[in-house]
């Protein structure tokens, strides 16, 4: 199968969306230089996000041991910060607006499973972050999921449905509780 243009996007999920050897060193840079730079350095690995296609705002705030699987998948807003050990999982587009935190240990999971299926063929579907959210620390976001501006995810909830804006949103499943 011919490898896409370094700046195309397929959404069969049939391709890295890069060619091999880009998908190769991006793992190799997120496991060397990126997860060892020192903790202040935002803007290396900004430097560095960007260098692979990532789509950053200004200020962004990225720890050294989140992963980011596909950057090139990935658009960040203004002033919006993703915490150790976050994972975007972008087998699909991601895209997290201005000033919103991703906190740590929760995983933004673009793709999954067709358990229909004998061959359990990937599926995979965008997931879209509004402005001043807040999903708390390991939380888990399903494939599909849009979270609207400025609503919180409480801690180890897990989001399998869109969940409106302005709203304080927790459990298994997580579901709004009330108004921000």
């Amino acid at each position: 199968m011919p490898f896409l243009r370094l700046n195309e996007y397929d959404p069969s999920g049939s391709d890295y969306g890069r060619p091999k050897y880009i998908v190769f060193l991006w793992f190799l840079c997120q496991e060397t230089l990126f997860r060892f730079s020192p903790v202040p350095c935002y803007g290396f690995r900004r430097w560095l996000l960007k260098l692979f296609g990532c789509k950053l705002g200004k200020q962004v705030a990225v720890r050294p041991r989140a992963r980011l699987h596909y950057p090139w998948r990935i658009e960040i807003g203004d002033h919006s910060a993703i915490g150790d050990d976050a994972w975007l999982y972008s087998i699909s587009p991601i895209k997290i607006g201005d000033h919103s935190v991703i906190s740590q240990k929760s995983f933004l999971c673009t793709a999954t499973h067709d358990y229909h299926d004998p061959h359990f063929k990937l599926t995979h579907q965008p997931i879209t972050v509004g402005n001043g959210v807040w999903i708390a620390a390991d939380v888990y976001v399903a494939p599909g999921v849009t979270i609207g501006d400025n609503a919180v995810i409480g801690a180890r909830s897990s989001v399998f449905q869109d969940m409106p804006p302005g709203m304080v949103c927790y459990g298994y499943p997580c579901r709004p509780k009330k108004p921000r």
